[in-house]
């Protein structure tokens, strides 16, 4: 049987087993939080602190992207 791993989530402390809350990894950072709550708090947080022009950068080509998917989406409702 193989062994469950745990996670220890970083805002609140709480551990949670593999497969529940949210695992990131990215350039070799591990984040780990046990609920969407705790995630937003982090990435509230996080998103206050980072550089504003690097912020402003990625923030428009998100918003680009979700854009775009947005116009497919309605494009395939009229069909």
């Amino acid at each position: 049987m193989a062994r469950t791993r745990y996670y220890t989530c970083l805002v609140c402390g709480k551990k949670f087993p593999e497969g529940q809350g949210i695992v990131i990894r990215r350039a070799g950072v591990e984040l780990a939080f046990h609920s969407k709550a705790c995630f937003t708090r982090f990435c509230k947080l996080f998103l206050e602190r980072v550089e504003e022009k690097e912020f402003k950068r990625v923030a428009r080509e998100l918003m680009k992207e979700f854009e775009e998917l947005q116009k497919q989406r309605m494009k395939q409702k009229i069909i």
